[in-house]
């Protein structure tokens, strides 16, 4: 018995057809079944599925003698199945990469709940991929609400697209509740309500697992015609089953303003119903709504103004004032966004003079602009070259560009540029020096004599660039010809090792110089000391004698929001009292994870400085983030969590597999990951052997030196030949890590000492 039936109604998609499929049998899960349902289509799609079920054993044809529609189609599917699980997938959309892997895991996580519901993202024919409006409906924690939930938990799942394929259905829940399938147009509204209305048991999978194709031409919804009448009839088959299910009752206010505003939306849809017809869609409309009307539970959340007007209209059978208002509304709406846009065009025509103006005046000699991570704040290597700038070239006046939620990561006498500000196009303008480890804006024009420094915020293990062309994941509507116009701005990139300079060289194609200095943001783990370290650990709140292990995953493009693929709680309790988690999420989270945490685990998301806390850990525990090269370079322990390398390779992109040649031991479970800390294999001889040849492949030239060979290149115009020479990784000291104090034993020389309450004088920087 398979674990999952997707089924798949095929009727004139030959198109699209194959796409769709490999979707599924690609997929890095393998326990299922493709049922596939001809449903007398009249194009090639027939002779495609027999073709593919002599290739793989996983699929089945069923071909219809005669055009039954979408609904019976899929029943038809449903009868031969034998998962665990049913999923329904439309012949014209696909499965992400990893999504049957996601579900799974997520089943397994929950219970095997007779729900689950998951995310999905509309894809256009012009390449453009727009995740679902209402994803936070999805979430997976939601306060006061348990994980696994009725309906009665999180009624808002009502709100959300009345599809079936955004779900799936444990096999006997669906032979228990005797769903199936109308004929009809609009089929999935009185199989979609009913499941969530009867499902004693639901979980959300916050991850998009289906692309739903936004065809050009011969979507079913966006033809003209009467056959959008049919969603009356369906909504007779909603409520005649609430009828039938007396307990069910509380929901029926619920599914009338559902009603009202499916029939509102239709009517307003101009590509639905013919002109001629929208009046009588507008009379049945409102016998409708008399025959159903419920008054609202005392339980339903109170509405908008502008939605209760609509549906007062709607059960009136107003259809001049309706159309009157909707109109009115639409003209509204217009005037305020050409309101708005005048007054941004003015705006923006008014900084684009003074930007002019201010080209035209001599560059500033004594300036920097530096910026970092999208404007985040003071951070990474522009930070490590800035604070180096004021060091050794104190002559440089330096500014940074960031927003004022980030102002208090500056410095003191570090001039802040609000971006978009005048100050701010003033100082692109005139700055002699720029240095960013993203891309300026686009708006920004490079002037003869400007120098403008590409540091890069990582090496790169996953696909970057043109080389994310063929990763759409990934490329999130990336404009490649604009990416390489501001490419064509760089007169220097910054590289951290032989393979960073060959990857930035093909992904970035440009007339740049490569500097083969290292990073600048690991300089502080060869010149921090064991005084700065025992500090660290003391300010974090680790216990003197426990073993820190910084837990710091990357992100993955195609999923949403942070979600370790470790349960914290389970780890920290195994490792025991010794150990203690540092959770890290990557940026892009803003801070994330929300909730209390399990003893053993300390929440450092919002720590200011990466750097840091690889300092004051013991260990590194991450799967694909570039954090590991830098880590390398303090000599320490790292282990690789690679529970969904294929996944996240395939999504991706990668420059090499590093489950082959990892920095340290690779754990792809979370029972082998304990295991590897119980058994003292994290920091064994092969562990030390695999640390060794990763740090001397991606380690050559971080000797704590890197920010000064920039600022006396960049900045104080020495030659190449007059620069310190990297130290070879073999000869080099880093920081040391913690040993506790032996209380009345001073510590050695050079080592460690008790923590002090001082601030740390290290780097405010932050990458991942």
């Amino acid at each position: 018995m398979p674990r999952f039936s997707v089924i798949v109604p095929v009727h004139k998609v030959q198109a699209y057809l194959h796409e769709c499929l490999d979707s599924v049998l690609l997929q890095s899960f393998t326990d299922f079944e493709l049922i596939a349902v001809d449903d007398h289509s009249p194009d090639g799609c027939g002779p495609i599925l027999d073709a593919y079920a002599a290739d793989d054993p996983r699929v089945t044809v069923l071909h219809l003698p005669e055009n039954v529609g979408l609904g019976r189609a899929r029943n038809r599917g449903t009868a031969r199945a034998r998962g665990d699980y049913l999923l329904y997938l439309d012949s014209d959309d696909t499965l992400t990469p990893g999504a049957l892997q996601a579900v799974a895991d997520r089943l397994d996580a929950t219970g095997d709940p007779e729900l689950l519901v998951y995310d999905y993202a509309r894809t256009y024919w012009d390449g453009t991929v727009a995740r679902n409006a209402r994803a936070d409906l999805v979430t997976e924690r939601v306060e006061g609400s348990p994980e696994v939930f009725r309906l009665v938990d999180r009624p808002e799942l009502l709100r959300l697209l009345a599809v079936a394929w955004n779900k799936v259905y444990r096999r006997d829940f669906v032979a228990r509740q005797g769903l199936s399938f109308p004929p009809g147009y609009y089929e999935d509204t009185p199989w979609t309500f009913p499941a969530l209305l009867t499902a004693s048991s639901i979980a959300t999978l916050d991850r998009v697992c289906v692309h739903y194709r936004q065809r050009r031409r011969g979507n079913i919804l966006s033809t003209t015609s009467r056959r959008h009448f049919d969603v009356f009839a369906q909504y007779d088959r909603v409520f005649a089953f609430l009828d039938s299910r007396p307990g069910l009752e509380r929901w029926r206010p619920v599914l009338y303003r559902r009603m009202t505003d499916h029939f509102a939306a239709i009517h307003n849809s101009p590509e639905r119903l013919p002109r001629p017809a929208r009046a009588e869609f507008f009379r049945i409309s409102r016998a409708y709504c008399r025959r159903y009307r419920a008054a609202p539970a005392a339980t339903c959340p109170p509405q908008p103004a502008r939605l209760r007007l609509r549906r007062l209209l709607v059960r009136l059978g107003t259809h001049r004032t309706f159309r009157l208002l909707s109109r009115a509304s639409r003209l509204r709406a217009f005037l305020m966004a050409r309101a708005r846009a005048v007054h941004a065009f003015a705006r923006r025509a008014a900084l684009r003079v003074h930007y002019a103006l201010q080209r035209s005046r001599p560059l500033d000699d004594s300036l920097a602009v530096f910026s970092a991570y999208w404007n985040r704040g003071y951070a990474c290597n522009p930070a490590a070259i800035e604070a180096k700038v004021r060091e050794l070239a104190p002559h440089i006046r330096t500014a940074w560009i960031t927003t004022p939620e980030h102002a208090h990561t500056l410095p003191p006498g570090v001039q802040r540029l609000n971006p978009g500000s005048p100050a701010f196009w003033s100082a692109l303008a005139r700055a002699r020096y720029l240095v960013s480890n993203t891309n300026l804006t686009q708006a920004y024009v490079k002037r003869p004599g400007q120098l403008h420094l590409q540091t890069h915020h990582g090496t790169p293990l996953k696909s970057m660039g043109l080389d994310l062309r063929h990763y759409p994941a990934g490329a999130d509507g990336m404009d490649f010809a604009k990416l390489l116009q501001r490419a064509d701005r760089w007169d220097y990139s910054l590289s951290s090792n032989p393979h960073s300079t060959l990857v930035w060289e093909r992904a970035y194609p440009a007339a740049y110089t490569t500097l083969e200095f290292g990073y600048p943001r690991n300089d502080v783990f060869h010149t921090a000391t064991a005084e700065d370290v025992a500090r660290l650990r003391a300010e974090l709140g680790i216990p003197a004698g426990a073993t820190a292990v910084l837990y710091a995953p990357t992100h993955r493009d195609y999923r949403r929001g942070w979600r370790p693929h470790l349960d914290l709680a389970r780890v920290a309790r195994l490792l025991g009292p010794g150990f203690v988690l540092l959770v890290r999420p990557h940026y892009f989270y803003d801070g994330e994870p929300e909730g209390e945490l399990p003893d053993g685990v300390l929440d450092v998301s919002r720590h200011p400085s990466v750097e840091d806390l690889c300092l004051a850990s013991d260990a590194l525990v991450t799967d694909y983030s570039s954090l590991m090269f830098d880590y390398a370079n303090l000599d320490r322990p790292l282990v690789l969590h690679a529970p969904d390398w294929e996944t996240y390779r395939a999504a991706r992109g990668t420059y090499f597999d590093v489950t082959g040649t990892p920095p340290g031991p690779v754990a792809r479970t979370e029972d082998e990951l304990v295991d590897l800390f119980a058994t003292g294999a994290w920091r064994g001889p092969h562990a030390r052997e695999l640390r060794t040849a990763f740090r001397e492949r991606f380690c050559p030239y971080d000797d704590g030196r890197a920010a000064e060979r920039v600022v006396r290149h960049l900045f104080l115009g020495e030659p190449l030949a007059a620069l310190p020479m990297p130290v070879p990784p073999a000869e080099r000291s880093p920081a040391p890590a913690f040993v506790p104090p032996v209380p009345g034993v001073p510590p050695a020389e050079g080592g460690s000492c008790p923590a002090s309450a001082s601030s740390s004088p290290l780097s405010r920087s932050r990458a991942m």
